[in-house]
């Protein structure tokens, strides 16, 4: 019975979301497929994700990046993290040596941890990274990138440049020096565009367009009140958001919607740059308005590649924290849908990993 073990990141719960589909596709196409997964991941979130009867390890494979919001990342206090988990860098490989081979995995696949990767090597089991980032070319580029330790720098290296493949789906960081690297089309679930069964759902009237704004990360980044929300617009948001209290805004209240549904049947997006939200809202057509989030590394490669296939607009975060969006909102929305992108990355994967497990 083949085994695959997935490695997933601390940093967020969309690392998760992006090797997910490949799992699933994997299981289906290898009856009997195991699957363990690593990672600090909520039981609840990460049962929704993966196939049934996969084995949970929430042990840690590295550390979270904190984040002040979900578009300001504390920095400073990253880079003390970093230090302290690679000043232990020989326990910590020699307890991931100590999982992966109680394991014995038939594959190694990393969203994008380092050591287990490194750990895999050294006991010759095949490993392959899949990411559109890599947290050495993140946070060299990021405003601590100067003070990064040699030898951290050299533990990610090594781990990364390591590995059987690193795949890269589109749109992903170049990481020119990676040896091993393979692009691969975008990760991305598509659905049908199903606007009036969604208002039917939600008891928003048929001639008010939808706008599903959706930033996930740590905290809220609230809409202020400074200006009235556009004309015939209804904006969703997640359950729990305090704008939901506004006019003109409505709460995904219903827990059997799928968020990726709404999505699909939205006019246009509000967001901040993310691999997950842009790679959606491509494959499915849907125009984004984002909120920059300026020191993050990745955010040009996603912001170009989004650009050249969907209607794109930025709105500063003071702009918006004053609730002044309308006019960008509008742009948008008379641009209109755009043909989805082919989400193609799932089947490449899959095709680049089922040999291993065969």
């Amino acid at each position: 019975m083949p085994h695959l073990f997935i490695a997933i990141t601390a940093h967020g719960y969309g690392h998760l979301a992006q090797v997910a589909p490949i799992a699933q596709a994997l299981a289906e196409c290898l009856p009997g497929l195991r699957i363990t997964l690593q990672g600090p991941v909520a039981p609840s979130v990460a049962a929704a994700r993966l196939p049934r009867g996969f084995r949970h390890v929430p042990t840690p494979a590295d550390v979270a990046l904190p984040m002040a919001s979900p578009v300001q990342v504390r920095w400073d206090e990253g880079l003390d993290l970093y230090r302290a988990f690679d000043a232990e860098h020989e326990r910590h490989l020699a307890r991931q040596q100590a999982l992966l081979a109680a394991e014995r995995p038939d594959l190694v696949l990393a969203d994008v941890p380092w050591l287990p990767l490194a750990a895999a090597r050294t006991l010759g089991i095949p490993a392959v990274a899949l990411c559109s980032l890599n947290w050495l070319d993140i946070l060299a580029a990021s405003p601590v990138g100067a003070r990064l330790p040699p030898a951290l720098v050299e533990h990610m290296h090594a781990g990364y440049a390591g590995a059987d493949l690193f795949l890269r789906p589109a749109p992903s960081m170049p990481m020119p020096w990676l040896p091993n690297g393979r692009d691969i089309g975008p990760i991305a679930l598509q659905r049908a565009r199903r606007p009036e069964a969604i208002r039917a759902r939600l008891g928003i009237p048929a001639e008010r367009r939808l706008v599903l704004m959706l930033f996930g990360g740590t905290g809220a980044l609230p809409l202020g009140e400074g200006e009235p929300l556009p004309d015939g617009i209804e904006i969703l948001v997640p359950n729990g958001d305090a704008a939901a209290e506004r006019p003109g805004v409505s709460a995904l209240a219903d827990p059997s919607l799928d968020v990726l549904d709404v999505l699909a049947s939205c006019d246009a997006i509000i967001t901040k740059p993310g691999y997950g939200t842009f790679a959606e809202a491509a494959c499915n057509g849907v125009p984004v308005l984002y909120v920059p989030r300026g020191d993050w590394p990745e955010e040009g490669p996603l912001v170009d590649w989004l650009a050249a296939r969907v209607p794109t607009a930025a709105v500063a975060a003071t702009d918006f924290a004053t609730g002044r969006i309308a006019a960008s909102l509008a742009d948008l929305l008379a641009a209109g849908p755009a043909p989805p992108v082919p989400a193609t990355g799932i089947a490449e994967a899959v095709a680049l990993l089922r040999p291993w497990l065969e």
